[in-house]
């Protein structure tokens, strides 16, 4: 029974250190992929930031970048800096604690118009929206003049706080959900209930509006949110015009956003295991270029670069900022001379073909991509979210695609995904480093127990 347990025992731990150190791994780069994705390249000099100019007969709308360890959720601030600024009834702003470049989750990288202290003085009082995305509180120090900054504008009568996803923790973290109802990222409310116990938190709703905050749910929940709002201040016909503007295939959640909530399965394991186990990720350009759209540059981003099978490089003509459709300026890592062989180049916007036609010539002289895809152009004017999960189910798996879906929270019949029916490169390696677990604990277990136990017993024989 002894020899049993040891043997046992060998078998399990050799499981656990290889497969489980393996998977750790791959964990911990594919968050260093997205999550932990922070500009380390030295920034090029260029002239300041031009801000849009302010128009003191307009509202403004301030979207938070906090100067944080970890990025700003890319979906949670383009989204509304974008919606807010078509509406063309806005002062929008990004604003962050410094002028420095702030890293979005992916590896967009935004310079910010304002610091807090800068829009105070301009606007004189608290900004009209206080847009919050969600923002990793990981270095206290570095975050803290954000929560500073969100609370020292709490008690405003005029101020409405907009949370995406999960920035509902950082209203919570401010206090400005004690006592509230609120919502967030399906994934994410276990967590907020076991921190913000003094919030009620709805799972089955796409936003919350109460009082002078709303918060929305996961990233395409956003969109349902925003649009709530422009219709409460500019009115519906206002939302309904940007909705069809966009194509976004579910205004009917701006008037009704109860739903059935999401839950944890197959599909979520499927996220897990790719990012602990696909361990050869296809390397994709992002082409950045002047007055792309924010909206398809997000739709990369958040559906790509958060699956764990894709790493995400920004690339652009040369080293000089991009100034995007709406004013926000973004910083590429690679210029085209310099950029890395890629498996795949993306060029987002439906205008592409016309806008980036002198990047898209000097990329075909001088990039390496296995593929270069426009992949908005062939349907300039459908909603931007859909052509980049149905490629990634071709390029990856439906599993992978359908927890892509599913993590947006996108509900609505337009996608139709094609591809693998689940990811074999990822249980492949998966399998792989089990086989070498079983291995390794069997030559431990040949070479130093079994023959231990023949030893013991050839010498008993012989007494």
């Amino acid at each position: 029974m002894k020899k049993f347990l040891l043997r046992f025992t060998v078998y399990v731990v050799s499981l656990l250190l290889i497969v489980g150190g393996l998977g750790y791994y791959g964990l911990m780069r594919t968050q260093k992929d997205f999550y932990l994705n922070v500009r380390h390249e030295p920034v090029p000099s260029f002239p300041a930031v031009e801000a849009p100019p302010y128009d003191p007969t307009k509202p403004t709308v301030a979207v938070v970048l906090a100067d944080t360890t970890l990025p700003t959720e890319d979906f949670d601030f383009l989204i509304p800096y974008t919606l807010f600024s078509m509406t063309d009834a806005y002062n929008v702003y990004a604003v962050a604690p410094d002028h420095k470049v702030k890293s979005l989750s992916g590896g967009l990288d935004v310079m910010p118009h304002y610091t807090y202290q800068e829009l105070d003085q301009i606007v004189g009082k608290s900004p009209d929206i206080i847009v919050v995305p969600f923002m990793p509180i990981i270095d206290e120090a570095k975050y803290l003049p954000t929560r500073k900054w969100i609370q020292q504008h709490a008690n405003s009568q005029t101020t409405t706080f907009l949370s995406i996803c999960g920035g509902s923790g950082n209203l919570a973290d401010a206090g400005l959900l004690q006592g509230k109802s609120a919502t967030s990222h399906w994934q994410a409310i276990p967590d907020l209930r076991k921190l913000y116990t003094d919030t009620h938190w709805k799972e089955d709703v796409r936003y919350v509006h109460e009082g002078n905050t709303l918060t929305s749910a996961g990233q395409s929940a956003g969109f349902d949110a925003v649009l709530h709002l422009i219709s409460q201040k500019l009115g519906e016909p206002v939302a309904a015009k940007i909705a069809k503007e966009i194509s976004y295939p579910s205004y009917h959640f701006v008037a009704n956003p109860k739903v059935d909530p999401f839950y944890v399965d197959v599909k979520f394991a499927t996220y897990i295991l790719n990012s602990a186990f696909h361990w050869n990720k296809t390397q994709m350009g992002v082409m950045l270029y002047q007055d792309m759209d924010e909206l398809a540059l997000s739709s990369i981003f958040d559906s790509y670069a958060d699956t764990g099978t894709t790493q995400i490089l920004t690339i652009s003509s040369s080293e000089e900022p991009v100034v995007t459709k709406h004013h926000l300026t973004v910083v590429a890592r690679h210029s085209i001379a310099s950029a890395p062989r890629l498996d795949k180049m993306i060029v987002p916007g439906g205008d592409a073909k016309t806008l980036a036609a002198e990047d898209l010539k000097l990329w075909s002289e001088k990039g390496h991509a296995g593929e270069t895809l426009l992949i908005h152009s062939d349907a300039p004017i459908r909603y931007v979210f859909e052509a980049p999960l149905e490629d990634l189910a071709k390029q990856d798996d439906l599993l992978t695609a359908a927890h892509g879906v599913k993590r947006f929270e996108y509900r609505s019949d337009n996608i139709h995904l094609e591809g693998s029916p689940f990811p074999l490169a990822t249980y492949g390696y998966m399998l792989l480093a089990c086989f070498v677990a079983w291995m390794v604990a069997f030559m431990i277990d040949r070479r130093f127990i079994l023959k231990k136990a023949v030893f013991k017993s050839a010498k008993q024989r012989t007494l």
